[in-house]
């Protein structure tokens, strides 16, 4: 075993449990902070495959954006560690199946297809591979993206801006 394999295991323990534990923690706040622990696990996992701006984005975007914003509402509003979470073995027997379809569709994509590579051929792609593709051979999408988040800016300024009036 490598310490590739090692650091995997770690990340993918830490990823598993920490999910585990947000689903089961009483308390909303140990939740939120638990899947920030998740986040981290899986930003983890990224790196490993190599996928460094996918594993930077999880960061900025699902940690320092909106698991932030959810620790800020649970905070700023009042009585809400007092709220009790409602448990039960209403959910167990449809959990159970879900679980068992992912598990038997894993098991079949990775018995029947040969996907397996060897460790030196995982493809790397860095985040200037990718900023060069965007500015060279996808540089039309990249601009229509931009101006459709530049109107939905605008839309949801000028909705907010009709509610105050």
């Amino acid at each position: 075993m490598s310490i590739y394999d090692l650091i995997f295991y770690l990340f993918a323990a830490i990823t598993v449990l920490s999910a585990l534990m947000v689903v089961s923690s009483d308390n909303i706040v140990r939740s939120a902070f638990y899947l920030l622990a998740t986040f981290f696990g899986v930003s983890g996992l990224y790196v490993l495959l190599g996928a460094d701006f996918v594993a930077v984005t999880q960061i900025m975007v699902y940690i320092g954006g909106i698991l932030i914003l959810l620790l800020f509402g649970v905070m700023l509003t009042s009585n809400i560690t007092n709220v009790e979470i409602k448990k039960g073995m209403k959910n167990v027997i449809p959990a159970i199946v879900g679980i068992g379809i992912f598990l038997a569709a894993t098991i079949s994509m990775m018995t029947n297809t040969n996907w397996k590579t060897q460790p030196g051929e995982i493809p790397q792609t860095t985040s200037f591979e990718l900023g060069k593709l965007l500015i060279t051979d996808y540089v039309l999408v990249f601009e229509l993206l931009g101006i459709l988040l530049l109107i939905a800016l605008i839309g949801a300024a000028s909705m907010a801006r009709k509610e105050q009036e």
